[in-house]
């Protein structure tokens, strides 16, 4: 496990990554009461959030931005196992430093995260959705990023305040209340069909009847819901995949590109540049 902590202005931000041969849990606390976004990277690690007697539980958390308060009486447990690894980036604020924010950010912590800056409870769960292929990117270059020294603090300062307009961008443009729960969990397992499928994916209408909901509504609400339209979503996902068989040394660049669907080496490598700036071959 590696922690990493780095102040900007009143702004905490915490970098975690950890994998494990073996299944392991690793607890932690905030010493005050904070307001917190999470941005979950690859890994799909659980996350299971203990206060008081209550217990919650969140499975799916890949590609997840997770918003929260919580005092110093919460514990947080990330379970971390070969197939779930942890990689996390969280930005979190002190309530009495919401009126210290620049450029009047907590006025927009007060308007869009209203029920986090006035909590009812020890633990308080806001508005959590998966993110956009732009916020996505932002949490994966997180993890590529080789700088240090005051390079480091100037590549965070300016992510992160990307990446916290991102999310007060997408919160304020989603209207995910008006998908209702059932619809909502056919979304889910729209998603879960295409990652499990990325090869060899259905096509739009095979994946409305899999879910039983109509193709208007699958395109209109998934994209709502995820932040990209169904395809959109798939192709990230694709590199993603193929970035870290690459990266890893798991699989050659034509091998990636047969193992996430492509067909066309020219077609995948030009989409892979699209995403990440720079041809599979170039990664080191």
């Amino acid at each position: 496990m590696t922690r990493d902590f780095i102040n900007i202005n009143d702004f905490t931000i915490l970098v975690e990554e950890a994998f494990s041969e073996s299944v392991i849990t690793d607890a932690c606390r905030f010493d005050e009461p904070v307001i917190a976004v999470a941005f979950y990277g690859s890994g799909n690690v659980d996350l299971s959030v203990n206060y008081k007697s209550e217990e919650k539980h969140c499975q799916q958390t890949k590609g997840l931005a997770l918003s929260f308060y919580a005092d110093e009486h919460v514990e947080f447990v990330h379970t971390v196992s070969p197939e779930k690894p942890l990689r996390c980036v969280l930005i979190a604020t002190s309530i009495r430093n919401l009126d210290k924010l620049p450029n009047n950010e907590g006025e927009i912590f007060s308007t869009l995260l209203n029920e986090l800056v006035n909590p009812s409870d020890h633990y308080v769960e806001g508005p959590k959705f998966f993110m956009t292929p732009e916020m996505d990117q932002i949490v994966d270059a997180v993890f590529n990023m080789t700088y240090e020294g005051k390079t480091k603090m100037m590549f965070f300062r300016s992510q992160m305040t990307t990446l916290l307009s991102h999310f007060f961008g997408q919160l304020a443009s989603l209207k995910i209340n008006t998908i209702n729960t059932a619809e909502r969990e056919k979304l889910y397992l729209a998603k879960d069909i295409l990652v499990n499928n990325i090869d060899n994916p259905p096509t739009l209408s095979e994946l409305s009847r899999k879910i039983g909901l109509n193709t208007y509504n699958l395109k209109k609400n998934f994209k709502a819901l995820f932040g990209a339209p169904v395809f959109k979503y798939l192709q990230n996902e694709r590199l993603k995949m193929a970035h870290d068989l690459i990266n890893n040394k798991k699989a050659t660049v034509q091998e990636a590109a047969w193992q996430v669907g492509y067909d066309s080496l020219g077609s995948f490598s030009n989409a892979f540049e699209k995403k990440f700036g720079y041809r599979p071959s170039q990664i080191k």
